[in-house]
């Protein structure tokens, strides 16, 4: 599959699209044109039906994303166009994939700092390699996290723990981001990869518009209250229940068998 840059990788692997963050020279850290590429990359997965799950991960073996790369920020950050559209182009990354229709896993491999945090929170699923770090230095660098980014931390973490991420800026182990439940599991590095595939695979036998109604209900019930939007979850709901994979499920479970879901 293509990508807009070559800092950037998107490959099919039968029901996997994999996106790789390719800057291994520099821990992964995201420049501007890899921001802008995320978009096309997400819909290109999302155009193939057959991809049924999006995996996130760094290329090499040092880091998942090491942040943004700062070494751009002198060119892409000095003037207030230049903030304005670097954020920009943050913000619809982490947009895209936080919206995605396919469920999304970070593999975590090393550093996940910052922006790679960030880039992580925006996914469904976070799976991590022992030895891995996180954290979000904005406070050592004089930066400052917008709402959107923020809410993503306080939602998976609670206020709490994500007040400490952000006052102490500094790294917190694998055991630390799993008590916190900053990821879902630690797997050893050399495991990392098939655990990752085997829960792709779990996920690609169930029927994907009863994974993606709960995907965008959960989504819906993290929100405030008076934005929950009923109406939308009841039509997901409906759609379901009108679907064929629906009558399929049934058939399958009287006829004892496997179901064949196509996601229709």
């Amino acid at each position: 599959m293509s990508s807009p840059t070559p800092r950037m990788i998107a490959k099919k692997d039968g029901a996997i699209g994999w996106m790789i963050f390719n800057n291994p020279e520099r821990l992964n850290a995201v420049s501007l044109d890899m921001w802008e590429a995320v978009p096309s990359i997400i819909a290109g997965f999302e155009a193939d039906p057959e991809i049924r799950v999006i995996v996130l991960k760094g290329a090499g073996d040092k880091a998942f994303v090491a942040g943004a790369d700062i070494s751009q920020f002198g060119e892409t950050r000095s003037s207030a166009a230049g903030v304005q559209t670097y954020e920009d182009a943050t913000t619809i990354a982490f947009e895209t994939i936080a919206r995605a229709d396919r469920p999304t896993i970070a593999m975590i491999d090393g550093y996940c700092i910052g922006g790679g945090l960030g880039i992580a929170l925006s996914c469904d699923l976070r799976f991590a390699a022992e030895g891995s770090t996180f954290g979000i230095p904005a406070a050592k660098l004089g930066l400052a996290y917008g709402a959107s980014g923020t809410r993503r931390l306080v939602d998976v973490v609670g206020p709490a723990f994500a007040k400490e991420i952000f006052f102490t800026a500094r790294r917190f182990t694998c055991d630390e981001a799993l008590a916190m439940g900053l990821i879902n599991r630690v797997f050893a590095r050399e495991e990392l990869e098939a655990r990752t595939r085997d829960t792709c695979a779990i996920i690609t036998e169930n029927a994907p518009l009863t994974v993606l109604t709960a995907k965008r209900i959960v989504d819906e019930v993290c929100k405030a209250p008076e934005n929950f939007d009923t109406r939308y979850c009841d039509q997901l709901i409906a759609r379901c229940f009108a679907s064929e994979d629906y009558a399929e499920g049934r058939a399958a479970f009287m006829e004892k068998r496997k179901p064949r879901f196509k996601g229709k």
